[in-house]
């Protein structure tokens, strides 16, 4: 029985070749929010485009504004695989925002698109606000000390 190594040693290389050329050619992303949300923003006009279009294009909003409903928020982040010297960690690709602001009719007052880079030049106040839902209050703290009181006996 004669085995053709150059026959074989030829496809198995071809496979080798098709699998390695396969796995490189797409990047590994994780996406969270809505894709593409900067070609999807071009496509919204102020002053013409209502809720009901926003809705149609977008979609639902991530979130919107506790005081004013008519403030509508749309994330975009995408993580990929970092190279050799970051040893395949995760790194931020994209990190966008959309900020839609309505009027009382329902049409797009406003939009703000902002980018990674926008993001980052964001300054954010280093004061500390204090909690007062989650103090306790005399009573309760008084009646804390004498359950734990009670277990200690037992």
């Amino acid at each position: 029985m004669f085995i053709n190594f150059k026959y074989h040693f030829n496809k198995f290389l071809c496979l080798l070749l098709f699998i390695l050329i396969g796995c490189t050619i797409q990047e590994p992303t994780k996406n969270h929010g809505v894709l593409f949300l900067e070609n999807r923003s071009n496509k919204l006009i102020l002053e013409k485009t209502n809720k009901n279009d926003v809705l149609k294009i977008i979609g639902q909003p991530h979130t919107r504004s506790i005081d004013n409903e008519d403030i509508w928020v749309y994330f975009e982040r995408t993580l990929t695989k970092g190279k050799y010297h970051k040893l395949g960690r995760h790194v931020l690709k994209s990190n966008n925002a959309l900020v839609l602001t309505f009027d009382k009719y329902g049409l797009l007052l406003k939009k703000d698109f902002f980018s990674k880079d926008d993001i980052n030049r964001i300054s954010f106040s280093k004061e500390n606000t204090e909690n007062k839902m989650s103090k306790s209050s005399f009573i309760e703290s008084f009646l804390t000390s004498i359950k734990s009181k009670m277990y200690k006996r037992k």
